[in-house]
């Protein structure tokens, strides 16, 4: 969850990778999937975010290249991966599949899962659904994909710390749509009429970055820029065809398995202020996952770039592998 609650911030150098490559899954899709690291390091993988974003350069650079073999990839539709924006034959299920095409290709028996906010959605999913198969988790910002985290996040959270910039989210939709806010913008992002979905994923994608940063660069919708038809981002698309399908779960899915993660090593880091997958979210799995641990980071809201929490992700991964080797 999140614009790309991920999104790399430009750095100094790049970590190329040994292998990168595209993987077809079958369905006529094809990912991108790289690897970091060394061969025969502690196997890993890397889940990122929206859904909808990709994999960046930093992404590479959470993992100790000494230590880990990781795996980083775009999920179907995403990033690097064809067709690009794809919907089609592209659910939760799908993903899991997918995970398991990459660490056969790769050999590996069991890797460590690591992803943050839609990633963490993925790695509790993969991880529930082939438990044998996972030797630890490093979740950030637990995000357990039912409407209500979205409904909440977009409208009571919304109106109580950003009251204009909730105006400005509702005053997009005609007055008839604002009592039911979210699934109109689902509706209006899915919509094939581009002067429809052009500034209801603007909106959608420019609110929920607001909602993700600690302090906002743009704590407001700039209504002269909805309109604008170049760059437009993926992750609204790709949000409104998961949200809209809960996700492809069942109702309270992840927590009503979670004991399936009993046997798993985890740490999960979350932003205290975080109004997208707030601590009450994580407090919720940890309660039925006992080998879980919870870190919380001070002054930091959702995204991996809020303060203190990119270094808490590396340390937590790092932590994660010394008790996978004991």
């Amino acid at each position: 969850m999140g614009p790309e609650a991920d999104a790399a911030r430009p750095s100094r150098d790049s970590i190329a990778p040994l292998f990168s490559d595209m993987l077809a899954v079958g369905d006529g899709h094809e990912l991108y999937v790289e690897s970091v690291g060394h061969a025969g390091g502690i196997p890993a993988v890397y889940l990122h975010g929206g859904p909808g974003s990709g994999c960046q350069p930093d992404h590479r650079r959470l993992f100790d290249g000494e230590r880990f073999q990781a795996i980083l990839f775009d999920q179907r539709g995403c990033g690097r991966s064809r067709p690009k924006g794809s919907r089609e034959q592209n659910t939760l299920p799908h993903l899991i599949a997918d995970m398991e095409l990459i660490r056969q290709k790769f050999g590996l028996e069991r890797w460590m899962v690591v992803g943050g906010s839609w990633g963490a959605t993925l790695a509790l999913a993969y991880a529930e659904a082939h438990p044998v198969r996972v030797s630890g988790l490093v979740l950030r910002a637990t995000f357990l994909g039912t409407t209500a985290e979205v409904e909440t996040a977009f409208t009571s959270v919304l109106a109580r710390f950003y009251p204009e910039l909730h105006n400005d989210f509702l005053q997009v939709l005609p007055a008839q749509e604002r009592p039911q806010p979210v699934q109109a913008y689902f509706r209006r992002i899915l919509d094939p009429d581009p002067v429809v979905h052009i500034p209801a994923a603007r909106a959608w994608h420019d609110t929920e970055r607001a909602l993700s940063e600690i302090t906002p660069a743009r704590p407001r919708l700039e209504r002269a820029q909805l309109n604008a038809s170049q760059s437009l981002p993926a992750t609204p698309f790709m949000e409104a065809h998961y949200f809209v399908n809960d996700c492809f779960m069942r109702p309270n899915q992840l927590l009503d398995e979670a004991d399936r993660l009993a046997d798993i090593p985890g740490i999960i880091v979350q932003g205290r202020y975080d109004l997208l997958c707030p601590p009450a979210t994580s407090q919720a799995l940890a309660a039925r996952w006992s080998r879980a641990e919870i870190r919380i980071v001070e002054a930091a809201g959702h995204t991996l770039y809020d303060p203190g929490v990119r270094d808490a992700v590396m340390k937590a991964i790092a932590d994660v592998a010394s008790r996978i080797a004991k």
